[in-house]
């Protein structure tokens, strides 16, 4: 069994122990608990977006059931929403859901659409959802909060600064989920340069050159100002440094490891529980109990 510590990046979890430290950011978390309610986002969606399930657009729902599998978390509510933009979120943190667009299913194979699934899935994984929804919805709310709303941008800042480093951990997942790193790759090509008959031919080590070029923007003080204003307020990593720090991840042995191991599991040679050998014959695993078949 894969465990979200095997593969959450390391500055994801930097930034979220800096983020915690910060003065005034445990009041925030108390007031946004005090306050936000994940029934509203519930009753909001069912009223607004299609629920899928075994019984409503089986061939879009059957894509998340083996993917929460492989990351061991319970399945989200799972809606289509209405929208041209190739788009998908998660939301909630005791009550998780997750929206693919309809512009996603439109733009994406179905295998991509499942490898932004499994990203999607990540973040309930690496338990990201709790500061995701909070960073949401201080966006939503902060102009409309006045005087409050100057005091929290601290923590907004932060949230955000966090938030681009999490998404590097799920996009770890979503390799895992899938048992590959290229699917990871390959979706970050379709959403930078457009149609797969374009991207398919992008030269990937050139892709991650710019993001090796970009770094070197830090090395200036004025460049170094206007970039980290640029991404200031974003919520995601740009896409050339999400492309590299994956194919970084993809050469370590911790990550050959894991996909070799799922690999396995998928042959049914070894137990998904306990990672020991199994015999082929085997209803349960006689080493750990689990059931196999």
């Amino acid at each position: 069994m894969v465990r979200p510590a095997d593969y959450i990046h390391p500055e994801d979890e930097a930034a979220r122990r800096n983020m915690e430290a910060i003065p005034g950011f445990a009041a925030a978390m108390k007031l946004f608990m005090r306050y936000y309610d994940e029934q509203i986002v519930h009753g909001m969606n069912m009223a607004n977006k299609i629920r899928l399930s075994p019984t409503q657009l089986p061939e879009i729902y059957q894509k998340l059931p083996p993917i929460c599998q492989r990351l061991s978390i319970s399945e989200p509510e799972f809606y289509l929403e209405m929208d041209p933009y190739p788009n998908a979120y998660a939301m909630g943190d005791t009550r998780t859901m997750v929206t693919v667009t309809s512009g996603l299913l439109e733009y994406l194979t179905d295998e991509e659409v499942s490898s932004v699934i499994a990203h999607e899935c990540g973040h309930i994984a690496c338990r990201h959802m709790l500061y995701h929804t909070l960073a949401s919805t201080l966006l939503r709310n902060i102009e409309r909060m006045g005087i409050l709303g100057n005091a929290v941008m601290p923590v907004y800042w932060a949230l955000q600064y966090w938030s681009r480093r999490s998404e590097l951990s799920a996009d770890r997942a979503g390799a895992v989920a899938l048992g590959s790193i290229e699917k990871v790759v390959e979706v970050q090509l379709r959403l930078a340069g457009g149609p797969r008959e374009i991207t398919q031919n992008v030269n990937v080590e050139e892709f991650v050159k710019q993001a090796d070029y970009y770094d070197t923007l830090q090395n200036n003080t004025w460049d170094k100002l206007l970039q980290n204003y640029a991404i200031l307020g974003a919520s995601h990593p740009f896409t050339a440094i999400r492309v590299r720090e994956i194919l970084k991840w993809g050469k370590t042995e911790q990550c050959q490891r894991i996909l070799k191991n799922i690999k396995l599991e998928q042959d049914g040679l070894i137990c998904p529980n306990c990672g020991k050998p199994l015999e082929k014959d085997w209803i349960y695993c006689k080493h750990c109990g689990f059931k196999l078949k």
